[in-house]
Order: C-alpha cells, then structure tokens, then sequence
C-alpha cells in the first residue's frame, strides 16, 4: 500500500477524528470505548498532557480503535508516541525534519497547514493529505475552500480541524477536499465516559 493510500485509510475511516486532551489514564479505555462504539474509531491522542504516552498505550488495547498522536512537534515526540503505540501521527504545523521523520518511518502524519506557503512546502516535501489548522481563525470554509480551487486539481485532501462544532462539521464534509473533520467537542469539558457516548450516539453514525 502507498504512503499516500496509507493515509487515506486513516482519513477515510472515521468522519470525525476527535481531538482528545486527556489527563487521567484511568478514563482513556473507557472513553475509547464509548467513542468507537458510536461509530468513530480514529482518535487523536494529543500529546499536551502529562499522561498522553500513558493513554495512547491504553487506547491502543481498545479493539476497533486507530490510534494516533496530535501535537507533535518534533521527531522526538514521534519516536516517543510511536513506541507507545500510535500509528499515524498529527502536527499543528509543518516542517522539514517532521516530514522526513514520517516518510523514514513510513508512519500517516498529518502536518498542519494554515495557507497557501505551507500546502506548497508539503507538495515539495512530497505529500498530499493535510491538516487545515486552526480551521476557524484561519478563514473557515471559504478560506478552504479557496484553498481547494487552487490545489484540488493536485489530488490534495484535507482533515480541517480547530473550532469545528456538532453544528458545523456536516458544512465542512460537505467540501469535496475534505476527508474528515477533527474536533474537540465529544470530549469537552473533562466528559465522563458515559457523557461521551451520549454526545457520539447523537451523531446517528451507528
């Protein structure tokens, strides 16, 4: 399978990849419980907390779960995830030494991208699938969307992530370039387990 492909079998899995700051270990298998059960199954585990190695691992035992690692921000940060068990990683950003990091270790990264310079770094660095971060500061949909006009046309795929909302995530899968969408709402304000299979149930995607 290509790198490409690869990545697409991340995106292309899950509508929504939820954006998930967990600080307990305690409550990572349950949450990833709750969260594949309602039909999504591909999480990102950022590593902003303490406890985030700790709760890839746990999450990684959950059966149906994909689990990955957001906010990596440099290849030491991916080696780390990755012997906790990540297997694809996101960044808010893009650089050189991240890019080449991924291809080495033939791991799915998702880099952050805000604008036009950024998408054009990664096409030279040779990739095609992208995150779009922040999403909502940086224009929203006709920001994307004009983005799209430009590198639609070179097979470029989207995950717009950062200010998405159970409210707007429909109007963002609606764009063409768009594989899924991440978001930190399922999880928000230190959900318990069962608030989070409430808040998935609701989406209808089971």
């Amino acid at each position: 399978m290509s790198y490409i492909k690869r990545l697409d079998a991340v995106m292309d899995r899950s509508p929504i990849m939820p954006v998930l700051v967990v600080e307990d270990v305690a409550t990572a298998r349950p949450i990833a419980e709750a969260l594949v059960a309602g039909g999504i199954s591909t999480l990102e585990v950022t590593l902003r907390t303490p406890a985030a190695l700790e709760v890839i691992s746990e999450m990684s035992k959950v059966e149906g779960a994909l689990v990955g690692a957001g906010t990596v921000l440099n290849p030491k940060q991916m080696d780390q995830a990755m012997k906790a068990g990540a297997k694809f990683m996101v960044s808010p950003g893009i650089t050189p030494a991240l890019v080449k990091e991924a291809l080495d270790r033939d791991v799915p990264f998702l880099p952050g991208t805000a604008n036009a310079s950024d998408i054009m770094m990664g096409l030279d660095l040779g990739l095609r699938r992208f995150k779009f971060f922040p999403a909502m500061t940086n224009g929203g949909i006709p920001a994307l969307k004009g983005l799209s006009a430009v590198f639609g046309s070179l097979g470029v795929r989207f995950c717009p992530t950062g200010g998405i909302t159970e409210a707007t995530y429909k109007d963002w899968l609606a764009l063409p370039t768009v594989a899924c969408v991440g978001g930190s709402w399922l999880t928000a304000g230190n959900a318990s387990a069962e608030e989070v299979a409430k808040r998935t149930k609701a989406l209808g995607l089971r």
